[in-house]
This record gives C-alpha cells, structure tokens and sequence, in this order.
C-alpha cells in the first residue's frame, strides 16, 4: 500500500490532523447531544440513518450517521479504535487519502445497511468507517504474510476480526451489515492502492482519487437500488 516503509514516531495532531480531528469532531457532536437533550434530539433527527428516509431521498445520511454515537462506550470505543488504527495509517498513505477512506468506508457501510437492511432500520455510528480501517490494516497484514512481523500482526488482526464480527450474535442491537460494509470497503480500497498508486510519484494523489471514486460509487448503489 505504501511505496516505501518509513520511520514514524507518536501520532500527533500535526503528523495526522485527520484522525485527531474526527476525534475531535466526534467527541464534540456526543458531547453536545449528552448536554442538551433538544440538542441530541435535533441531531437524531436529522443525521442518523433512518432507511426509510434515505429511501426518501435523504441519501446524505449513509455518510452523517457516522457522527453519532449512542452512549459513552459506544463513542469511547470506536474511537479509541481510530486513535488505535487512524494516524499511523494517516501518517503512511497522506491525510487526504486517509480521510478518502474513512468517508468510503462509512458510505459503503451506510449504503449496506440500507439495501440489505429492513426500511425501518435507524442506525448510528462510526463503525463502519473504523470496520474499514480494520480492513486495510488487514490487507497490510496479509501482503506482509511472508515475513514474521507481518505474519504476528495478521494472526492478531484476525483475531480482532472474529471477536468483532461475531458480537452481533450475541449482543443486540449492533448493525453488523454496516461493519460488512465498511470491511469490504476498506479491503478494497487497500488493494487498489496497492495496484495503482505504489511507486507512482502521484501516489497520494491516486489514493485520494481511489478513495473518493468508491465513496461516489456507495453513494450511486444508494440512490439507484
């Protein structure tokens, strides 16, 4: 995925302004609805995705709901998995195209949820978007199969992968089709980074295009299926 390894140190907001400001963001819009009940109202009510809605026409929603979190271990959890997989990830292929993929993953995790989900559906949460980090950590991973390192971190990754997708039977609740969703789109896009932008002096530039063009397709499948 990336032309060449480098030598990074501690994420920071300077080395990885994506990550940190998702975070930001994020924690922000939580903290928000936690301190003003007509407030999380309000933004229930107009960013979560609510399929028969985005049937409707209100398509932005498989990209808002990503915003919204409901109770603090939801929010802590998904985003510490974004400090844990965001800005070294951020700091390797380039902050546009980090949040290139993070925009894809969440769309596609919406747009799954949306076709293959019931019309009374209404979801929130990051989860597809981090499925999708997830999933281009895991292409890493298994590229990196053939040395030791690289051999340890798929073996922990796929354990992380089956405690995670297998939540859903026995916890309720949990929009697993969302988690498919942004997986397979962060595989995706982790491979076709792998293919095109490798050693191309416009790597990040590629990236940034690759990313973007699978958010638009999410979004297309969206609105036409």
């Amino acid at each position: 995925m990336v032309a060449a390894r480098r030598s990074v140190g501690r994420p920071t907001f300077q080395t990885a302004p994506v990550s940190f400001s998702i975070l930001g963001i994020t924690i922000a819009i939580f903290a928000a609805g936690l301190l003003s009940a007509d407030m999380d109202t309000f933004l229930f009510r107009n960013l979560a995705q609510a399929n028969f809605l985005v049937a409707d026409g209100e398509v932005y929603r498989i990209f808002t709901a990503a915003l919204l979190h409901g109770g603090i271990m939801h929010v802590f959890f998904n985003m510490y998995a974004l400090y844990l997989f965001g800005p070294r990830l951020e700091q390797q292929v380039g902050s546009p195209a980090f949040a290139s993929l993070y925009v894809a993953a969440a769309a596609a995790g919406g747009m799954v949820s949306y076709v293959f989900g019931p019309i009374n559906q209404v979801s929130i949460g990051a989860s597809g978007a981090i499925f999708g980090l997830f999933g281009a950590w895991m292409f890493v991973a298994w590229k990196m199969r053939g040395t030791p390192g690289g051999r340890a971190m798929f073996n922990q990754l796929g354990v992380l992968l089956a405690i995670n997708l297998a939540l859903p039977l026995f916890v309720g609740g949990i929009d697993w089709r969302a988690h498919l969703g942004g997986l397979g789109a962060g595989v995706l896009i982790a491979w076709l980074w792998s293919v095109y932008a490798v050693g191309q002096p416009n790597a990040r530039t590629i990236r940034t295009i690759i990313g973007a063009a699978v958010a638009f397709g999410a979004l297309v499948i969206t609105i036409f299926v």
